[in-house]
């Protein structure tokens, strides 16, 4: 799929089938009628690891049709698209190779997307797109809070301008993100503790009951605008092997999903998932994991909406 920047496209021979949920495609969503847009980012070039998350948005894209056969979703009482105008506008189309022109691209995408009262939910691609994304954001809300899910803090200090190991580094040094209001979930690697991020490891998660946690979390963001950031690799690899930086002892996707689905109430203004390398996954496990993730992600939207 492609996008809208600088191309013109018929709508009429494009089949929603290849839409996520086989919500409608349309690739000029600035102007649509829609409340969340989502956005495919194939970008891997600032991976560290194994890369191949260029060609998770198709991947999540293809495996959600398994989940748009009923109207109303386990467990939920409704039909989300009864509730929530959602669209697919495709694939962000960039230079090749040339991460400054993605970061840009994706920015101006974003930031004329929210100018035109969207919000997003975006599937990359490695983690670095979060940082141009949380730069649009910021934009539009200010300060924002950040619940982070994942093995890794990317929280790290290497220098390196286009990395997926350390956009929140950089994004509370950009005033983007207060890290005293972030929560950083499913962490199972080492990091700097002194970085004000409430840091909730793997470990803890996996033995504290779910009520527990979401209690923690909201006390932690407050009143705040929230990012939510979904990095595949925060599940188990028994759950999501197909990611560039798999790390065991991680999330069933049980829990996550039930940690999720109790974020209804905070003012969640941007979403994405990312990391999911399907040349790995053999089963399409991970991008099913994925796609039923973002699918309880808009149903939160929808309930914090309201009928």
């Amino acid at each position: 799929m492609n996008n809208t920047l600088g191309n013109e496209y018929d709508n009429s021979l494009v089949s929603n089938a290849f839409g996520f949920m086989r919500f409608p495609v349309n690739f000029q969503p600035y102007d649509a009628d829609a409340e969340w847009v989502i956005t495919g980012i194939p970008f891997d070039a600032a991976t560290s690891g194994r890369p191949g998350s260029r060609l998770g948005p198709n991947a999540i894209r293809q495996i959600s049709t398994n989940l748009a056969w009923e109207g109303c979703r386990y467990p939920w009482s409704f039909d989300l698209r009864k509730r929530l105008k959602v669209i697919d506008c495709g694939d962000l189309v960039y230079a090749f190779g040339d991460s400054q022109d993605l970061t840009d691209k994706l920015q101006a995408h974003a930031e004329k997307l929210l100018a035109n009262g969207k919000r997003m939910l975006s599937f990359g691609g490695d983690h670095y797109v979060t940082l141009p994304l949380l730069r649009a954001h910021a934009k539009y809300f200010g300060k924002m809070a950040l619940v982070h899910f994942d093995a890794h803090t990317d929280t790290y200090s290497n220098g390196a301008k286009f990395d997926h190991g350390t956009m929140f580094h950089h994004a509370p040094a950009e005033g983007l993100i207060d890290p005293d209001h972030s929560v950083q979930i499913g962490i199972r690697t080492e990091f700097d503790k002194d970085l004000g991020y409430h840091v909730l490891d793997a470990a803890q998660v996996n033995d504290r009951g779910v009520d527990d946690i979401l209690a923690q979390v909201k006390q932690i963001v407050g009143d705040l605008p929230v990012y939510l950031t979904f990095d595949i690799d925060c599940l188990d690899p028994a759950h999501a092997p197909g990611t560039g930086t798999p790390v065991i002892g991680g999330l069933t996707s049980d829990k996550a999903l039930k940690l999720v689905r109790g974020l209804q109430g905070l003012n969640i203004v941007g979403m994405d998932i990312v990391e999911v390398a399907p040349g790995y996954d053999q089963s399409d496990l991970t991008a099913l994991a994925a796609a039923t993730l973002a699918l309880d992600m808009l149903h939160v939207q929808a309930v914090n909406k309201g009928e």
